[in-house]
């Protein structure tokens, strides 16, 4: 600590007891035993002192590192993208929903067919002989511009399947 060697310690205790004195010499020593113990545990004292605060200071950085860190976990969604993604598609598809229809109305066209033809009434040969297989014959059939979603309807002259045969015979 002080690079004294043995030879400059006993040059120094010999100088001591020539001083002070063979009789107030091991009194000198004990107060000067006390005084090296009290400056010993202060430095201990202030050493850990100071490596705690470093702790606590280290301990702060720590905590304050693992608190980013959990915020971060906190923050990270893998399927916030997604999530936006399906709720932006879902309010598109309330907006279109939810926007009334604008139908412009078709100009009528000499070259256009109508939606739906009204099929030529066909005359039946013989009255007593109609069967349910020719009412579903006579039919109209849906042209290509007819909207497929829904049947066609029949012509209000066309007779029913449910309907009984204008002269009252019995089906077959």
């Amino acid at each position: 600590m002080f690079d004294i060697s043995w030879s400059e310690f006993l040059l120094i205790g010999i100088v001591a007891l020539v001083v002070i004195g063979p009789k107030e010499l091991p009194a000198v020593m004990r107060t000067l035993g006390q005084w090296t113990r009290k400056v010993r545990s202060m430095a201990a004292e202030f050493q850990n002192q100071f490596q705690e605060a470093m702790r606590e200071a280290e301990m702060a950085d720590l905590k304050k590192s693992v608190d980013d860190m959990a915020r971060d976990v906190a923050d990270l969604d893998p399927l916030k993208g997604l999530r936006e993604d399906v709720q932006s598609v879902g309010s598109e598809m309330q907006r279109s929903l939810s926007a009334p229809a604008v139908e412009t109305p078709a100009a009528p066209d000499a070259t256009a067919e109508p939606a739906l033809a009204a099929p030529p009434a066909a005359a039946p040969s013989d009255a007593g002989t109609a069967t349910h297989g020719d009412a579903a014959t006579s039919a109209p059939a849906a042209t290509p511009a007819a909207d497929q979603s829904q049947p066609p309807e029949p012509p209000a002259d066309a007779p029913h399947a449910d309907a009984a045969p204008a002269d009252g015979a019995a089906r077959a």
